[in-house]
Formats: structure tokens, sequence, C-alpha cells
């Protein structure tokens, strides 16, 4: 999934210069004073990192007499042997040499000058010089080397990878060799050849043959700024099959090249180089890894810059040929960082399937759209990453002139105090209030004459997050509060203005103190780098449970760092900076591809789904302070719709003990379950509550329902495991056998039933299964469960003038089940001629008609059960594409999206409860010429037709009885097609339905 959007794009000359020359860690500098004596020769000495005020080369924009600019333009790289770039490294050079010679330190303690990527030098200094140093003019800071080794701001090491007891030393050796022979293919906005994080390995390479014996990709630089590959990234590739995303923004490339910088973001997190240092506005921000630092990258450029630049769009028919060619070159490994918050099976999702078969295991993001329940990508064949934070957050204190102080997150040490305003009631003569509120900086809406001097107040939404302090600092604001005015995840990024960024409750109580008059004041403090307690589930993350599956398949998979990862990124859109921060699922899935790519190198004939199962069955879901991990959102503990099995602990993972294992057999079966048309015809079914998932889940539990699970041993040893469960509250679990032994390589079925005893109805409740052994396994299955009073089919169908349908029931209490029929009702159609047009795309986010798409509006008043907008394959020739887009439509007119239905033929459908005004767009999306394109549209009101019945009209259920009910049809019409529903209650409450479709 597409980070969360977080910094501006785009800023002025001026302000460039201003931030390229401030560390996001500068601290104000001290007067000028007496240099004291320096101290003894015999002093003990150690490696600091001092960062002078100057911007790097990379950055330099102008402003100093005499020297040109050096920060490369759009689309070209930094050439570091140019005329103005030795000129402007070498006054970087006397710069670190009058820093030194103001603080009486020797030239001869410097071990390396940095003038590319970061201004200032390292040197072996003894702590009195070290802070003499510090307080030097000139200076903006000065870190013992040891504080900076921190891979990817610490999550190598929060997942288990760094350290000496790390995975990377304790599988491999060293981080260097972490990953070799392994091929991680990434599938998103390309990547920014020149970032140290993709730079060659050193040769020669052990794994070298390996490599040589599986790639069959190629390199292709493109026609406009051409990449170059080497050994590390070895191949490139870029699609661009529709002009108007690929051109939307004038500074993307026909290339490989990443211009937004997602790609390199994601690239790197997965397997970027060990050991690089990160500088971000001219400020060291740590020195970071990829999980897998010796494994190699294929680059697939799927998606490129909208026109504003605030996100990265691609579309299935290039992100299919991209998994096709992936598969084709030989990756191990593909990471999926894109999504659309819709869980749906289409051409994406079948093509990881065939990805997956053919062994490659395939990491995707679960979406952004938490705390809601809208978890994407949510097939078995691949797992599903939620985000959560990381042990390093960057926190600082808001305290305000009544002397209230609050926590929040921000960067840098620069503290700053002056007069607070709100940025609602500071705007420009006739800017939209709401704009003024959240601090839009192009164009400007805030006033200078109200805000220069003063820290702002901004809220959160609508741009970037960083815009918001650009349009500060433009105003002649000197810092920035900015708060979440609903809950949301706190990010540390670099502002153009001291920072702080909090939630609603402190963004309220800010809000009243400026309201209450005054002369209201505030003090940003410096930031303070302390480890915190992590993870946390951050609240964009999408949440269960999958609405494919009703919840039979726990979705996310598994939660890795997502709030505040330091990456490589592009340049051209990230104000000149080879890394930055980012923070979405985005961020997460990669870490979980690369911690993959090291399980496959260690066991390179595991199965995806081996590797997707160790991964999960060793999750934690505990913090680092031993408590169970918190929901950001609301402050509870988190539970498996939320992170899944949990945090991921990468040491644990490559000695699983069992795992669940499936494959394509499997997966069809699935399909087939879930109701996917045309993938049932050999297969067969099966619930996906019995699914060989390594998790355990039923959304919808009527009374009693037994699971059947199957492991596989893949330790070297005999096994006996023995069978332990923490029940979900209200609910008894028994698991046969409760003992199983295994041989090396051996596999064991066994059964888990589930009984309701007192668990209220359609709340979900938690639980675990562990299988341990003696020799320290662990395997722990997280269980999910919601129950329900009746299950029924959620839709059936039928056709002819007269017919019946048998639909199966199971109870889930202890009485009577009354049943009722609405409708049927006929469609209304509407219909039109219309010819697909390869020139004009639908905007999701701003529908209008055009030649190939038209629009409908339909009134639906309360009390109707169920309205249903369709379309059907049959009615069309072959070829043909339809796409169905449905808004609710306010009293303003204004248009909010209820659903969509954009599969790759004519059969899509999307049905609403509630009442209200609907536009459905229909589009055709492709066809063999112009055709008739019929919407049908039913809205059923309470109520039997008269050409419905449904018996028996009441019966007696039991927990976990078996009954059915038939629906039986008279006197249709042929032709028309009709829609009803079935209404299910216990003589009180409606405790299901099953929508019935029959075409007449």
């Amino acid at each position: 999934m597409l980070g969360i959007p977080r910094s501006g794009r785009r800023r002025s000359a001026a302000a460039l210069v201003a931030l390229a020359t401030l560390s996001a860690f500068t601290l104000t500098s001290a007067p000028a004073h007496a240099v004291p004596t320096a101290a003894p020769a015999s002093a003990p000495t150690q490696t600091y990192l001092v960062q002078t005020t100057d911007a790097p080369a990379a950055t330099y924009n102008g402003g100093i007499a005499g020297l040109a600019p050096t920060r490369a333009g759009a689309g070209a790289k930094l050439d570091s042997t140019s005329t103005n770039v030795r000129a402007y490294r070498r006054h970087l050079g006397q710069t670190n040499t009058r820093v030194l010679e103001r603080a009486g330190v020797s030239a001869s303690k410097v071990s390396h000058d940095y003038t590319l990527v970061f201004a200032g030098f390292s040197a072996e200094l003894t702590a009195a010089e070290a802070a003499r140093l510090k307080g030097t003019p000139g200076v903006a800071n000065v870190w013992k080397n040891e504080l900076v080794h921190s891979d990817t701001f610490t999550t190598p090491a929060f997942v288990g990878l760094d350290g000496n007891t790390g995975a990377w030393r304790k599988e491999f050796g060293s981080p260097e060799r972490a990953g070799e022979g392994i091929i991680v293919g990434v599938i998103d906005s390309g990547f920014w050849p020149e970032n140290p994080s993709f730079g060659p390995l050193p040769t020669p390479r052990r794994d070298q043959k390996t490599i040589d014996a599986k790639w069959h990709g190629t390199c292709v630089p493109g026609p406009e700024n051409p990449v170059s590959c080497n050994n590390k990234v070895i191949g490139a590739r870029w699609y661009a099959s529709t002009p108007d995303i690929s051109h939307a923004n004038p500074g993307e490339f026909d290339s490989p090249r990443d211009y937004f910088g997602h790609g390199s973001h994601t690239a790197s997190t997965a397997a970027g180089n060990h050991g690089v240092t990160a500088t971000i506005n001219g400020g060291v921000a740590g020195v970071i890894s990829g999980m897998a630092p010796a494994a190699r990258l294929a680059i697939y450029k799927v998606l490129y810059a909208n026109e504003a630049g605030t996100q990265s769009v691609g579309n299935s028919t290039d992100i299919v040929h991209a998994v096709e060619d992936a598969v084709a070159d030989g990756v191990d490994v593909i990471n999926y960082s894109i999504g659309d918050d819709v869980d749906s099976f289409g051409p994406v999702e079948l093509a990881f399937l065939n990805a997956a078969n053919a062994g490659i295991f395939v990491a995707t993001s679960a979406g952004n759209a938490g705390p809601d329940s809208k978890v994407d990508n949510g097939m078995p064949w691949t797992t599903t990453v939620a985000a959560g934070t990381h042990d390093r957050s960057s926190t600082k204190t808001l305290t305000l002139g009544n002397g209230q102080a609050y926590q929040g997150i921000g960067t840098g040490p620069a503290a700053v105090t002056a007069p607070i305003v709100d940025a609602r009631t500071s705007g420009l003569a006739g800017s939209a209030e709401l704009s003024a509120a959240q601090c839009v900086s192009t164009p400007p809406q805030l006033d200078p004459a109200k805000v220069a001097g003063k820290i702002v107040l901004c809220e959160r939404g609508n741009n970037n997050r960083v815009d918001k302090s650009l349009a500060v600092k433009n105003a002649g604001g000197v810092g920035m509060v900015q708060f979440n005015p609903t809950p949301n995840s706190l990010n540390a990024d670099y502002h153009a203005v001291p920072s702080i960024h909090v939630d609603q409750t402190v963004g309220a109580a800010v809000k009243a103190y400026i309201a209450a008059g005054g002369s209201p004041t505030a003090t940003i403090s410096a930031a303070s780098n302390a480890k915190v307690r992590a993870p946390v589930v951050a609240t964009f993350s999408s949440r269960g449970p999958g609405l494919s599956t009703g919840g039979d398949l726990l979705k996310p998979d598994i939660m890795a760092p997502g709030v505040d990862v330091v990456a490589a990124t592009g340049p051209n859109s990230h104000n000149g900076n080879l890394w930055d921060t980012n923070s979405g699922t985005s961020m997460a899935s990669p870490h979980i591809a690369g911690i993959g790519a090291l399980i496959l190198a260690k066991h390179p004939n595991w199965s995806p789904m081996m590797i997707k199962s160790a991964l999960m069955t060793t999750a934690g879901v505990r913090d680092n302070e031993g408590q169970p991990i918190q929901d950001q959102a609301d402050g509870t503990n988190a539970n498996p719709l939320e992170m899944g099995a949990g945090q991921v602990a990468a040491k644990e993972a490559f000695d699983p003990g069992l795992v669940y294992d499936s494959g394509i057999t499997q997966w069809l079966q699935y399909s087939c379950g879930i109701g996917v048309q045309g993938l049932c015809t050999s297969a067969g079914t099966v619930d996906p509550s019995d699914f060989n998932s390594p998790s355990l889940a039923v959304g919808d539990l009527a009374g009693k329902q037994t699971l059947t699970r199957t492991v596989t041993n893949v330790s070297k040893l005999p096994a006996l495991y023995l069978a332990t469960v923490e029940a979900p509250a209200g609910f008894k679990v028994d698991v046969t056998p409760k003992i199983i032994a295994l041989l090396p390589g051996k596999k064991q079925s066994f059964k888990v039933t589930i009984t309701r005893t007192s668990a209220a109805l359609g709340e979900w409740s938690f639980g675990s299964l562990r299988w341990r052994d003696l020799l320290g396994h662990d395997v722990r299955s997280a269980i999910a469960v919601r129950p329900v009073p009746v299950a029924v089919p959620r839709e059936a169908s039928g056709t002819g003038a007269a017919g019946q349908v048998t639909l199966p029931v199971t109870g889930g209490y202890v009485g009577t089940l009354a049943t009722e029929g609405h409708g049927l009702v006929a469609a209304t159609v509407d219909q039109w001629n219309l010819t697909p047009d390869p020139t004009t795309t639908f905007n999701p986010n701003a529908p209008a008609t055009a030649s190939d798409t038209v629009s409908v509006n339909t009134t639906v008043l309360a009390g109707a059960k169920l309205t249903k907008f369709a379309t059907f394959a049959a009615d069309y020739p072959a070829g043909t594409d339809i796409d169905l887009f449905v808004y609710r439509q306010a009293a303003n007119g204004t248009l909010a999206p209820v659903g969509q239905s954009a599969g790759g033929s004519a059969d899509e459908s999307v049905t609403v409860t509630d009442p209200g005004t609907y536009v459905t767009f229909v589009l055709l999306f492709a066809a063999p010429g112009p055709v008739d394109v019929e919407l049908d549209r039913w809205v059923v009101p309470a109520g039997n037709a008269g050409n419905l019945t449904v018996t028996p009209a009441s019966q007696p259920v039991t927990i976990a009885g078996k009954t059915t009910v038939t629906a039986a049809w008279t006197g249709l019409t042929a032709g028309q097609r009709y829609l009803g529903v079935i209404e299910y209650s216990d003589g009180t409450n409606t405790i299901g339905t099953t929508n019935l479709l029959v075409s007449g």
C-alpha cells in the first residue's frame, strides 16, 4: 500500500537553501567563548561524527557568493567531478578546518571529510574536544559514532536481525552475507540507482554462480534519464501502458528511475545495502540497512506520480505484466506495497496465485484505511502485512503559556518559544477556512500579518504533513503544532520549522487555550530520541476481517514496522534528499519480504506458505516491555484483526518446528469457497475456515464448528508436541489429538472444535492454540471467532419463471427460527449505447461522465431491505469489461464513495442497505466495439410481492443443528431479473439475511 503522505514535494528555492543548511537535529549555537586548554594526549578517544551548518553538495542550492548551486536538477544526477561540485567541496573542507581551529582541535584528528551527502567530518576525539566542538559556531551537531548505528532507525534490531545474537550473525555469520543467493523483486515506482543503498556489492561474490543460474532478466535503461544496473540491482524494467498515468506529472521518467521515491523506499527496506549512512536535510538520520542486505534486487516500475505529486498510481495491466516478467526473470521474492482498499479477487490476485505456485514468496501491504475494517490484498497465497511502530521515537514536549505540558512527536533539537495562533483564524482574506486550518501551502492560505513570528496550530489532512510547516515558514511563522482531528498516527517528519505532532485530544486543548484569548504562548522542546514502548498497531493500518470471506480467513497475517521508517527515496520529489522517512503499510510489507528472503536463503526448499507459516507462528504478541501489544487507535490491547499473528520475530522464524503448508489445489478450493466463479470445476471447494492457514478464524460460528489443520515437521529431529489452548472468552475449544508425534518431514492432521458458551452474539473474541515440544519450539496460532445466531448463505440464485432453491441453515441458539420473504422485485433496466474510449480516464476521486461513462441516480427510502446495482457478462460479447462506481449524494451535492466493482469482465455488482440518494457511474472500460450497456437496479421494499414463498415460516433450531429453508418463486417474466431478500429472525430480531437473485 502506498505510504501515508508525509512530506512536501515542492519548495521554493529560498526555502530549499534555508532547509539545506539546517539539520533536523540542529542545536542553537552557543555564543563564542575562549578555547580551553587541550586535553592531555593520554585522554581516551573515540570516533565522533561532526556536522557543520553548511549544506552538502547533494542539496546545496546556491546562496554563497562565488559558489554556484550543485544540487542536481530534475532528471539529472550529481556529477562529483564537475567544476561547481569540486569548488563547493573545497569550500566545505575549508569550513571544516575553520571549525577545528575555533575549537582548538588538531586537524590530524579528522578521519574523513564528508562533502557530498553530508557536510562535516568524522574524527577521533576526546570527550572534552567533542564538547568544545559542539559549542563552536558553525557546528550543527556532534554524535558519538555508536549512536548512529541503528539500522533503519533500529528496525533490524527490533525485529531480531541485528546484534550479536540476531539472525544475521546466527544464521549467516554476518550481515554482509545475509540473503546471499536470493533475488527480491520489487513491483513499485522504480528506484534511484545513484543511492548508496543500491550501490554495487563487493566482489567476488560467493553466490554469483547461484544468481547466474537463476537470473534470466534484463536491465532496461529507458530513454529518459536512464538507469544502470550492477551486481546489487541486477535488473530493472518499466511499464507505461497508460500515458495519462505515466505522464501525469511532468517530472516523471520514461525509465525505471524513481521520481516519487516510494519504490526506492520499499526496495531499500527489503534488501538495501548494509551500513549506509542516511542523511536528511543535511543531517545524519542514522545508519540503515535492508532486511536482506546480501540479496539482489530486481526492479519493476509500474507506478507513476500523479499530477500533484502527492501519490503514485498504476494500473492492473502493467502490474500483471510485471508479475509475469518477475516470474520469468527468476525472482525468489516479490514485494507489493500497492492496493486499493478493496478486498477482491481480480487479475492481480490471480497473477500472485500463479507466482506463489511458481515458488515465489509474495509480501503485500494490508492497506492504509485504518482503523476501518478494509484490509486489502487478502488472499491466502500472499502474506498480508499490518503496520506498527518501532522502539525509536523522536519525542517532544509542547508547553503552553498556562503551564500545561503535552507530549508529541517531532525531530530536531531546536527549541522555540513564541506566541501561538490557530491557523483556522489566521487565513488570508478570501481563503477557505478549512484550507487555512490545514495550512495549505499552494496556493498560500496563511496571512503573514497574523502568522509572522508565531507558532501556528495546523490541522492534519488534505495536504502533505511537511507542506504545512512549509506554509508556516513561508508566512513568517517560527514553529508548528500539527494535530490530528481524528485518531491517526503521530509522525516524526523532517519539517521546515521546529514542529511537534500531537493527537486529537491535545489538539483540542491547544485550540481551547488559544480561543480563551489573552496572549497565548507556547514552547516546542528539542527532540528526545530515547527508546519507547513498542510495537503499537498504527491507527492507519487497515483492519480485518477480510470482506471476501466474512472473517473465515484471518487477515492481516502479521505486523512489521511501518511508522517513520528511514530508507532510500527519490531526491526529485523529496527536496533533494536521497533518504527520507515514510509511514504506511507500504513500509511494513518490505520488512516481511526481506525477512522472507532470509528464510528462503537458509531453507531454499521451503514453499512460500512454509515461509509464511514460520513467520506467523513465531510472531510475538507482547511489546518490548512484556505487555500486550496496544492499538494506537483506542489504546486497548491489540487483537488479531489488527495485528494478525503479531509482531514479526525474525530470529525465531528460522526454526519454527511445525509449519502449515498449502498449494494451488487448496488455494483454488478456497477461492471456490468464497464464491469466485470459474475455479470450482476440478479443484472442488472448501469452507474458508478449513483452509490450512496458520491461524484459525470463523466469522459466522453458529454454536459450534470443527476446523481441520495439517502441520509438517520441518526440524531435523523427531518431536513430540503438546497442544495448549487459550480459549476465546465465551467459548470452549477442544483439540483432537492433543499430542502429536512427528518424524522430520512428516505431516499430521488435527481437528479444533470451537463451541460457544456465553460469548455475545455478533462480537469477535480472540484466543490462541499453541503446539510446544521439549526442544523449545512454540508454534502459536491466533484464534478469532465471531458467534452468530444463525449461519445462512449470503447469496443464492435461481433461474426460470418458476422454481425453487434450498438454503442450508445452521442454528446458533435453542429456540424458534422464523423466515420471511421480501420481493421478488423486477429490475429497473437503464440502457445506453456506448463505445470504449481509451483517451479518457475515470477518476474515482472526482467522478464524472464522459464519452464512455454514464451515471444514473437512485433514491432509496427508509425501510428498504436491499438496493443492488449490477451488470451481467451474459448480456455482452466476449471481451466486454464494465466497471461500476457507486456514491452516496449529500444534500449539498457532494459524493461519497460507498462501493465499486471493477473486475476484468462485465459481471459487476454493488449492494447498499442504507436509505439515501445514490449516483451510479457505469464505465465501458473495454468492448469489441459499440455496445448497448445495461444497468440493472433493484430497490427491494419490505413485504412480499406475491411471487415468492419461503417455507417453513418457522421451525425449531438448536446450537449447531442443521436444517434447511426453501425459497420458491412463480409467475416471473422471461428475460427479466428479479431480486429478493429472505429474512431470518428469532421472533424478535432479524438475525440473518440471504439475497436471492432469479433470472426469469
